[in-house]
């Protein structure tokens, strides 16, 4: 993905990760809709060491999806799970923080030692990355930023942005870069708001024009979900950011994939647009202009004075 490829479309499966036979069936009607990723979830090492035996009936049916291990709170989960499939997506937010809803003043040595004891519980599961060429999802979710993020930068895209970058700075120290990163919200503004804020920071900061992720989180069902999910995924889209897409709806995961294909199947004939030459001669001084310009005569005075009082 990335790049000049096509956004590829994914999904995720709900059947429990250990009904392994309802997960294959599953994952084979969502590639049949035109699924190209598939993301389950692996919250504790039962289920990571399932996503094996998964893989492998799969594979033994001839589909040779791509999988995405889904994990929250559990680093053994995931160490394990990138042993085994193409990709695992964490979520910052809860990888290596605890969430108590507690605020902290942190002082920047205190915020540093936090920091510190986010590298040394990370840096493993970028090490089985490397070794074993899988890739990474850093997936900020707005609903779950921990304390410390919230403490400092509050409930904010540039708090979303921020937990994702501490992330992806420790990445790029091991020289670690099969990277793809989301910014996803309940709320499509505040979703679209991150991920420009995202880009430019990445711009800011010379880091590398890694993939960008986009979904709306939980946008419902029917055509609310599917407006909503259109708003946030659609605007990104048109902004021309988005290489792989995901249409969070409250339904079978094979539904979700039309939606998603309408959304990208709109650029794939599309022509490069030109860019806009930018401006640096501005014929009008926007602090000082007025319409009012008064000519230094009593014909013109007179005319402003009646203007002025109509």
């Amino acid at each position: 993905m990335g790049g000049e490829n096509p956004i590829r479309i994914q999904s995720m499966t709900t059947i429990d990760t250990m009904d392994t036979m309802g997960s294959v069936e599953q994952t084979i009607r969502m590639v049949e809709a035109g699924c190209e990723y598939v993301r389950i979830t692996a919250p504790s090492i039962k289920e990571a060491q399932n996503l094996e035996v998964i893989k492998k009936e799969l594979r033994s049916r001839g589909y040779s999806v791509p999988l995405i291990a889904d994990i929250h709170f559990t680093p053994n989960a995931a160490e394990l799970a990138a042993r085994i499939v193409e990709k695992v997506r964490v979520n910052p937010g809860n990888y290596a923080d605890k969430k108590r809803f507690e605020e902290i003043e942190y002082t920047d040595a205190t915020y540093q030692a936090e920091l510190d004891r986010i590298r040394k519980k990370f840096t493993p599961l970028v090490k089985i990355c490397k070794e074993y060429g899988t890739a990474m999802r850093i997936g900020t979710n707005h609903g779950s930023l921990s304390d410390r993020i919230m403490s400092r930068y509050g409930d904010t895209p540039l708090g979303m942005v921020e937990s994702a970058l501490e992330f992806l700075r420790i990445c790029e120290d091991l020289n670690y870069y099969d990277i793809v990163l989301s910014m996803k919200a309940s709320n499509p503004q505040i979703m679209v708001q991150a991920y420009r804020l995202l880009v430019q920071k990445l711009d800011g900061e010379n880091f590398q024009p890694y993939p960008l992720h986009l979904g709306v989180t939980e946008a419902g069902d029917g055509e609310d979900g599917r407006i909503k999910s259109s708003v946030g995924i659609g605007t990104l889209l048109e902004d021309g950011l988005g290489d792989t897409i995901r249409v969070s709806l409250t339904e079978e995961p094979e539904a979700e994939v039309p939606v998603a294909k309408a959304l990208a199947d709109r650029y794939v004939n599309r022509k490069a647009s030109y860019p806009i030459p930018e401006i640096t001669n501005y014929p009008i001084d926007p602090f000082s202009y007025t319409r009012r310009h008064v000519v230094n005569t009593k014909e013109s005075t007179k005319k402003l004075s009646l203007y002025q009082s109509s």
